[in-house]
């Protein structure tokens, strides 16, 4: 090993040191609101690194994030609450006899729900991802809608409208920042491997990638099903962060706020879209003023539900029509720069 690859597993260990120390930390001073707000930076780490495999890396247009995040809440809901807990919730329709008395740990339900989203990715994907751009875009909208619908109707397996409460509060901040973190790892990984190269290939050019023996379907198909399982994994999460869920929560605009992220951070960087999603949860958080009652200096208002993401909406046209890479483009970081300072330093 070089000296210079010595010097960059350093960097890479002290590094990780103090993304941990920085996180347990965090975890015994910030107070519970502002907690959470950091265990949701985590969570929206995964999902945006998950759309990013497919819209980012794949070079797909999927709109269907929310209805696997969706899948995945319930199927861990239901997996991980007890008894009585489903007997409270399920008191207009009772819960299907099956459902009513499984209680299983958190970890294997965790890993069955990531596996039903991505099953439900691999049916749906199969038809779908023969479509290209706007019209594989309105597909994957129209799914996520019809999961979503299924589960608002679905009154004995789901509970409806009415959703799901006092969901165990397994979404601690060690536990989401370790999937947070195991994510960024896989998907540099992933991205690095032939299957990733293949991704890129597809991406670029789908004529050339076939040309070059790249299964350009099977490639689509795959990409889609991870992308599935880390959000069926996300939304679980979110929905044990949260204690409750219901079919409101996992609307468009949810998939909204991913792409977004996704697209502020740079379509194609791992990088990006952890920077993004830290800085665009935080953002929603301490924009929230705007939604309330305001008084400008010129103007008055009684409140205006929403404006904030009129503010979000903006900033996503100005970096379409300005900055289409995003924050990132498809670069990474990299410790190569201050290597490049410490040679020129060496050499001066």
């Amino acid at each position: 090993m070089s000296k210079d690859e010595r010097l960059r597993w350093g960097l890479s260990a002290g590094g990780v040191g103090l993304i941990l120390l920085f996180i347990s930390l965090s975890n015994a001073t910030l107070g519970s609101f502002h907690l959470r707000i950091f265990n949701l930076c985590g969570i929206y780490i995964i999902l945006a690194l998950s759309l990013n495999l497919v819209n980012g890396f794949t070079g797909l247009f999927s709109l269907g994030h929310a209805g696997f995040m969706a899948l995945g809440a319930y199927v861990s809901a239901l997996l991980t609450m007890g008894p009585a807990q489903k007997e409270m919730n399920f008191f207009m329709t009772p819960i299907v006899p099956f459902l009513a008395k499984v209680e299983l740990p958190f970890i294997p339900a965790l890993i069955i729900a990531g596996l039903v989203a991505a099953l439900a990715g691999f049916l749906i994907g199969t038809p779908v991802l023969r479509l290209r751009d706007d019209y594989l875009a309105i597909a994957t909208l129209g799914f996520s809608e019809i999961i979503r619908v299924v589960l608002t109707n679905l009154q004995s397996v789901t509970n409806g409208a009415l959703g799901l409460k006092g969901l165990p509060k397994y979404s601690t901040t060690y536990m989401v920042w370790f999937i947070a973190i195991l994510s960024v790892v896989f998907m540099a990984a992933l991205v690095n491997s032939s299957f990733g190269r293949a991704c890129k290939a597809v991406r670029d050019n789908e004529i050339a990638a076939q040309a070059m023996g790249i299964h350009v379907a099977r490639i689509k198909i795959e990409s889609f099903v991870i992308s599935s399982f880390m959000a069926g994994v996300g939304g679980a999460l979110l929905g044990h962060l949260m204690n409750t869920i219901d079919p409101k929560m996992f609307t468009f605009n949810l998939t909204y706020n991913i792409v977004l992220i996704v697209v502020l951070g740079g379509n194609g960087s791992i990088t990006g879209s952890f920077i993004s999603a830290i800085v665009v949860t935080v953002s929603m958080e301490m924009l929230r003023f705007l939604d309330g009652p305001l008084n400008l200096v010129f103007v008055q208002t009684q409140g205006l539900p929403g404006l904030r993401m009129v503010v979000f909406s903006i900033l996503l046209l100005l970096v379409v029509i300005f900055r289409q890479q995003g924050l990132m483009g498809k670069k990474e970081f990299s410790w190569d720069f201050l290597l490049k300072r410490r040679e020129g330093a060496g050499h001066a």
